[in-house]
Protein backbone atom coordinates (compact mmCIF):
# COMPACT_ATOMS: atom_id res chain seq x y z
CA UNK A 1 0.00 0.00 0.00
CA UNK A 2 0.95 3.50 -0.71
CA UNK A 3 1.67 6.39 1.85
CA UNK A 4 -1.82 7.09 3.56
CA UNK A 5 -2.51 10.42 4.71
CA UNK A 6 -4.54 9.70 7.53
CA UNK A 7 -6.00 12.52 9.77
CA UNK A 8 -7.34 11.03 13.73
CA UNK A 9 -9.92 13.34 15.07
CA UNK A 10 -9.00 13.35 18.75
CA UNK A 11 -9.04 15.63 21.50
CA UNK A 12 -5.65 14.38 22.25
CA UNK A 13 -2.64 12.73 20.55
CA UNK A 14 -1.50 11.89 24.22
CA UNK A 15 -4.69 9.36 24.61
CA UNK A 16 -3.67 6.16 24.80
CA UNK A 17 -5.94 5.03 22.27
CA UNK A 18 -4.72 7.71 19.65
CA UNK A 19 -1.19 7.32 20.38
CA UNK A 20 -1.59 3.43 19.62
CA UNK A 21 -3.32 4.49 16.78
CA UNK A 22 -0.53 6.69 15.65
CA UNK A 23 2.06 4.18 16.21
CA UNK A 24 0.57 1.68 14.03
CA UNK A 25 0.15 3.92 11.12
CA UNK A 26 3.75 4.92 11.53
CA UNK A 27 5.07 1.55 11.48
CA UNK A 28 3.49 1.18 8.47
CA UNK A 29 5.29 4.28 7.05
CA UNK A 30 1.92 6.34 6.78
CA UNK A 31 1.63 10.20 7.33
CA UNK A 32 -0.50 10.28 10.21
CA UNK A 33 -1.59 13.73 12.14
CA UNK A 34 -4.18 14.61 15.09
CA UNK A 35 -6.79 17.15 14.63
CA UNK A 36 -8.78 17.70 17.66
CA UNK A 37 -12.00 17.78 15.91
CA UNK A 38 -13.95 20.51 18.93
CA UNK A 39 -11.59 23.15 17.08
CA UNK A 40 -12.56 22.56 13.44
CA UNK A 41 -14.42 24.84 11.53
CA UNK A 42 -17.28 23.68 9.23
CA UNK A 43 -17.42 25.49 5.76
CA UNK A 44 -20.03 25.49 3.14
CA UNK A 45 -19.21 27.62 0.43
CA UNK A 46 -20.51 27.66 -3.22
CA UNK A 47 -22.05 24.32 -2.39
CA UNK A 48 -18.93 22.90 -1.48
CA UNK A 49 -17.75 21.21 1.69
CA UNK A 50 -14.51 22.69 3.49
CA UNK A 51 -12.91 22.09 6.89
CA UNK A 52 -10.59 24.47 8.47
CA UNK A 53 -8.35 23.97 11.37
CA UNK A 54 -6.99 26.93 13.29
CA UNK A 55 -7.14 29.22 9.83
CA UNK A 56 -5.87 26.28 7.75
CA UNK A 57 -8.04 25.01 4.96
CA UNK A 58 -7.85 20.83 5.35
CA UNK A 59 -6.81 19.34 2.08
CA UNK A 60 -5.05 16.13 0.68
CA UNK A 61 -6.76 13.84 3.14
CA UNK A 62 -6.74 9.85 2.25
CA UNK A 63 -8.87 8.89 5.29
CA UNK A 64 -10.19 9.63 8.85
CA UNK A 65 -10.04 8.06 11.86
CA UNK A 66 -12.61 9.53 14.26
CA UNK A 67 -12.27 8.82 17.74
CA UNK A 68 -15.26 11.27 19.33
CA UNK A 69 -15.55 11.96 23.09
CA UNK A 70 -19.24 10.89 24.26
CA UNK A 71 -19.57 14.46 25.70
CA UNK A 72 -19.10 15.95 21.90
CA UNK A 73 -21.11 13.88 19.80
CA UNK A 74 -22.96 16.43 17.88
CA UNK A 75 -19.90 18.34 16.78
CA UNK A 76 -18.18 15.44 16.47
CA UNK A 77 -20.66 13.63 14.50
CA UNK A 78 -20.86 17.14 11.89
CA UNK A 79 -17.20 17.18 11.32
CA UNK A 80 -17.43 13.51 10.04
CA UNK A 81 -20.30 14.70 8.06
CA UNK A 82 -18.53 17.22 6.49
CA UNK A 83 -15.55 14.92 5.47
CA UNK A 84 -17.82 12.36 4.17
CA UNK A 85 -19.37 15.76 1.87
CA UNK A 86 -15.51 15.79 1.07
CA UNK A 87 -16.02 12.11 -0.16
CA UNK A 88 -12.78 11.50 2.37
CA UNK A 89 -13.17 7.71 3.57
CA UNK A 90 -14.31 7.43 6.75
CA UNK A 91 -14.11 4.22 9.34
CA UNK A 92 -16.75 5.80 11.14
CA UNK A 93 -19.73 7.45 9.98
CA UNK A 94 -21.81 10.40 11.21
CA UNK A 95 -25.38 8.40 11.19
CA UNK A 96 -23.35 5.39 12.88
CA UNK A 97 -21.80 7.14 15.43
CA UNK A 98 -25.86 8.97 16.42
CA UNK A 99 -27.36 5.68 16.51
CA UNK A 100 -24.77 4.25 18.43
CA UNK A 101 -24.73 6.58 21.11
CA UNK A 102 -28.21 7.04 21.80
CA UNK A 103 -28.44 4.24 24.33
CA UNK A 104 -32.19 3.99 23.44
CA UNK A 105 -32.53 4.00 19.79
CA UNK A 106 -29.13 1.96 19.70
CA UNK A 107 -31.35 -0.86 21.36
CA UNK A 108 -34.61 -0.51 19.43
CA UNK A 109 -32.68 -1.01 16.48
CA UNK A 110 -30.89 -4.57 17.78
CA UNK A 111 -34.40 -5.51 19.03
CA UNK A 112 -35.90 -4.87 15.40
CA UNK A 113 -33.28 -6.77 13.91
CA UNK A 114 -33.96 -9.68 16.53
CA UNK A 115 -31.07 -9.36 19.08
CA UNK A 116 -31.86 -9.95 22.26
CA UNK A 117 -31.26 -6.91 25.06
CA UNK A 118 -32.34 -6.53 28.70
CA UNK A 119 -35.99 -5.47 29.24
CA UNK A 120 -36.03 -1.81 28.91
CA UNK A 121 -38.70 0.97 29.74
CA UNK A 122 -38.20 4.86 28.69
CA UNK A 123 -41.00 7.27 29.78
CA UNK A 124 -41.22 11.06 29.43
CA UNK A 125 -44.33 10.85 31.55
CA UNK A 126 -43.56 11.40 35.26
CA UNK A 127 -47.23 10.18 36.35
CA UNK A 128 -46.13 6.87 35.39
CA UNK A 129 -42.95 6.14 37.18
CA UNK A 130 -44.35 3.73 40.23
CA UNK A 131 -46.31 2.01 37.56
CA UNK A 132 -43.74 1.37 34.96
CA UNK A 133 -40.84 0.23 38.24
CA UNK A 134 -43.85 -2.09 39.51
CA UNK A 135 -44.42 -3.75 36.00
CA UNK A 136 -41.16 -5.33 36.03
CA UNK A 137 -42.24 -7.21 39.06
CA UNK A 138 -39.16 -7.65 40.76
CA UNK A 139 -35.66 -5.83 42.03
CA UNK A 140 -33.63 -4.93 41.76
CA UNK A 141 -33.57 -2.47 39.10
CA UNK A 142 -30.74 -0.55 36.91
CA UNK A 143 -31.31 3.36 36.19
CA UNK A 144 -29.26 4.59 33.41
CA UNK A 145 -28.41 8.08 31.97
CA UNK A 146 -28.91 8.41 28.59
CA UNK A 147 -25.74 10.50 28.77
CA UNK A 148 -23.46 8.69 30.69
CA UNK A 149 -20.49 6.74 30.16
CA UNK A 150 -17.68 4.48 31.92
CA UNK A 151 -20.14 3.45 34.16
CA UNK A 152 -21.05 6.68 35.11
CA UNK A 153 -25.10 7.59 35.92
CA UNK A 154 -25.91 3.76 36.00
CA UNK A 155 -27.58 3.19 39.79
CA UNK A 156 -29.07 0.15 40.77
CA UNK A 157 -32.01 0.28 42.48
CA UNK A 158 -32.56 -2.46 45.35
CA UNK A 159 -36.37 -1.86 45.65
CA UNK A 160 -39.16 -0.30 43.50
CA UNK A 161 -39.34 2.57 46.49
CA UNK A 162 -35.31 3.61 45.52
CA UNK A 163 -36.08 3.27 41.90
CA UNK A 164 -38.93 5.60 42.26
CA UNK A 165 -36.99 8.32 43.99
CA UNK A 166 -34.39 8.26 41.80
CA UNK A 167 -36.40 8.33 38.36
CA UNK A 168 -37.82 11.41 40.53
CA UNK A 169 -34.98 12.52 40.95
CA UNK A 170 -32.94 12.87 37.91
CA UNK A 171 -36.58 14.22 36.32
CA UNK A 172 -36.63 17.64 38.36
CA UNK A 173 -32.90 17.59 36.72
CA UNK A 174 -34.19 17.47 32.95
CA UNK A 175 -31.73 14.10 33.10
CA UNK A 176 -33.25 11.91 30.70
CA UNK A 177 -33.33 7.72 31.57
CA UNK A 178 -33.37 4.14 31.06
CA UNK A 179 -34.99 1.48 33.12
CA UNK A 180 -34.09 -1.96 32.93
CA UNK A 181 -34.01 -5.08 34.17
CA UNK A 182 -31.19 -6.33 36.33
CA UNK A 183 -29.55 -9.74 34.70
CA UNK A 184 -28.14 -10.91 38.39
CA UNK A 185 -26.54 -14.17 37.10
CA UNK A 186 -24.40 -12.16 35.00
CA UNK A 187 -22.57 -11.98 38.61
CA UNK A 188 -21.05 -8.36 37.94
CA UNK A 189 -18.99 -9.41 35.02
CA UNK A 190 -19.90 -8.91 30.79
CA UNK A 191 -17.66 -9.34 27.74
CA UNK A 192 -16.06 -6.56 25.89
CA UNK A 193 -16.22 -8.02 22.01
CA UNK A 194 -14.03 -5.87 19.94
CA UNK A 195 -14.87 -5.72 15.73
CA UNK A 196 -12.92 -4.67 13.19
CA UNK A 197 -14.07 -4.83 9.65
CA UNK A 198 -16.80 -7.48 9.95
CA UNK A 199 -14.26 -9.85 12.53
CA UNK A 200 -14.37 -9.58 15.90
CA UNK A 201 -10.79 -9.73 16.51
CA UNK A 202 -10.14 -9.57 20.60
CA UNK A 203 -12.56 -10.56 23.33
CA UNK A 204 -12.11 -10.33 27.14
CA UNK A 205 -14.50 -10.78 30.54
CA UNK A 206 -14.32 -7.47 32.66
CA UNK A 207 -15.39 -8.48 36.39
CA UNK A 208 -16.32 -5.56 38.82
CA UNK A 209 -14.72 -5.24 42.25
CA UNK A 210 -15.92 -6.59 44.90
CA UNK A 211 -19.18 -4.28 46.38
CA UNK A 212 -19.37 -3.05 42.79
CA UNK A 213 -22.24 -4.51 39.64
CA UNK A 214 -20.33 -2.03 37.07
CA UNK A 215 -17.71 -3.70 35.20
CA UNK A 216 -16.07 -0.83 33.58
CA UNK A 217 -12.50 -0.67 34.17
CA UNK A 218 -12.44 2.75 35.00
CA UNK A 219 -14.27 2.23 37.90
CA UNK A 220 -12.20 -0.53 39.07
CA UNK A 221 -13.05 -3.68 36.77
CA UNK A 222 -10.46 -6.12 36.11
CA UNK A 223 -9.91 -8.16 32.78
CA UNK A 224 -9.39 -11.71 31.59
CA UNK A 225 -8.47 -13.16 28.10
CA UNK A 226 -12.11 -15.10 27.74
CA UNK A 227 -12.73 -17.72 24.49
CA UNK A 228 -16.41 -16.91 23.34
CA UNK A 229 -19.10 -19.00 22.13
CA UNK A 230 -20.42 -18.99 18.56
CA UNK A 231 -23.39 -17.62 19.72
CA UNK A 232 -21.90 -14.74 21.81
CA UNK A 233 -19.96 -13.75 18.32
CA UNK A 234 -22.86 -13.69 16.27
CA UNK A 235 -24.84 -11.77 18.09
CA UNK A 236 -21.78 -9.31 18.06
CA UNK A 237 -21.04 -9.46 14.80
CA UNK A 238 -25.09 -9.10 13.75
CA UNK A 239 -25.28 -5.98 16.20
CA UNK A 240 -22.37 -4.15 14.55
CA UNK A 241 -23.61 -4.79 10.82
CA UNK A 242 -27.33 -3.75 11.74
CA UNK A 243 -25.84 -0.52 13.60
CA UNK A 244 -23.60 0.06 10.48
CA UNK A 245 -20.78 0.20 12.14
CA UNK A 246 -17.28 -0.85 10.97
CA UNK A 247 -15.25 -0.76 14.35
CA UNK A 248 -16.66 -1.27 17.77
CA UNK A 249 -16.95 -2.50 21.13
CA UNK A 250 -19.61 -4.54 21.92
CA UNK A 251 -20.92 -5.57 25.38
CA UNK A 252 -22.36 -8.54 26.15
CA UNK A 253 -24.33 -10.12 29.37
CA UNK A 254 -24.36 -13.85 30.06
CA UNK A 255 -27.74 -14.68 31.08
CA UNK A 256 -29.76 -17.35 31.52
CA UNK A 257 -32.01 -16.66 28.15
CA UNK A 258 -28.58 -16.31 26.16
CA UNK A 259 -26.17 -13.40 25.10
CA UNK A 260 -27.46 -10.30 26.06
CA UNK A 261 -26.52 -6.79 24.39
CA UNK A 262 -25.85 -4.06 27.27
CA UNK A 263 -24.08 -1.51 24.86
CA UNK A 264 -22.35 -0.94 21.08
CA UNK A 265 -19.45 1.53 21.48
CA UNK A 266 -19.12 3.49 18.27
CA UNK A 267 -15.33 4.83 19.55
CA UNK A 268 -14.12 2.37 21.86
CA UNK A 269 -11.02 2.67 23.98
CA UNK A 270 -7.79 0.38 23.26
CA UNK A 271 -6.14 0.38 26.35
CA UNK A 272 -8.07 -2.20 28.12
CA UNK A 273 -8.27 -5.15 25.61
CA UNK A 274 -4.95 -4.68 23.29
CA UNK A 275 -3.08 -4.62 27.11
CA UNK A 276 -5.66 -7.85 27.95
CA UNK A 277 -5.63 -9.46 24.96
CA UNK A 278 -2.26 -9.24 23.69
CA UNK A 279 -3.99 -8.35 20.00
CA UNK A 280 -2.70 -5.18 18.09
CA UNK A 281 -6.00 -3.78 17.14
CA UNK A 282 -4.53 -0.62 16.14
CA UNK A 283 -2.84 -2.39 13.29
CA UNK A 284 -5.75 -4.19 12.21
CA UNK A 285 -7.92 -0.88 12.72
CA UNK A 286 -5.39 1.02 9.91
CA UNK A 287 -5.57 -2.43 7.58
CA UNK A 288 -9.39 -1.23 7.62
CA UNK A 289 -8.63 1.71 6.72
CA UNK A 290 -5.98 1.38 3.70
CA UNK A 291 -8.51 -1.20 2.50
CA UNK A 292 -11.15 1.68 2.63
CA UNK A 293 -8.56 4.06 1.08
CA UNK A 294 -7.98 1.74 -1.92
CA UNK A 295 -11.37 0.84 -2.20
CA UNK A 296 -12.70 4.49 -2.63
CA UNK A 297 -9.34 5.13 -5.27
CA UNK A 298 -10.81 2.19 -7.38
CA UNK A 299 -14.28 3.90 -7.36
CA UNK A 300 -13.45 6.81 -8.23
CA UNK A 301 -10.76 5.93 -11.04
CA UNK A 302 -14.02 4.04 -12.58
CA UNK A 303 -16.31 7.26 -12.01
CA UNK A 304 -13.58 9.26 -13.90
CA UNK A 305 -12.91 5.98 -16.54
CA UNK A 306 -16.28 5.81 -17.39
CA UNK A 307 -16.99 9.72 -17.54
CA UNK A 308 -14.28 9.86 -20.23
CA UNK A 309 -15.83 7.13 -21.96
CA UNK A 310 -19.23 8.83 -21.77
CA UNK A 311 -17.89 11.85 -22.94
CA UNK A 312 -16.12 10.91 -26.14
Amino acid sequence: MHLVNIVILSRSAALYSTQSLINAARRKNHFVRVIDYQHCDIIIENNKAKVSYYGTIIKNVDAIIPRIGASFTRYGAAVIKQFEAMKVPSILTSEALFIARDKLMCLQVLAMHGIKVPRTVMTNNAIMYEDLVKSFGYHPLIIKLLSGTHGVGVIKADSHQMATTILEAFQKTSQKTLLQEFIKESKGADIRIFVVGGEVVATMKRQAKEGEFRSNLHRGGSSTKIDITDEERETALKAVKVLGLEVAGVDILQSKNGPMIIEVNASPGLEGIEKTSGVDISGKIIDLVEDKVRASKTHAGHLSHSQSRNSG
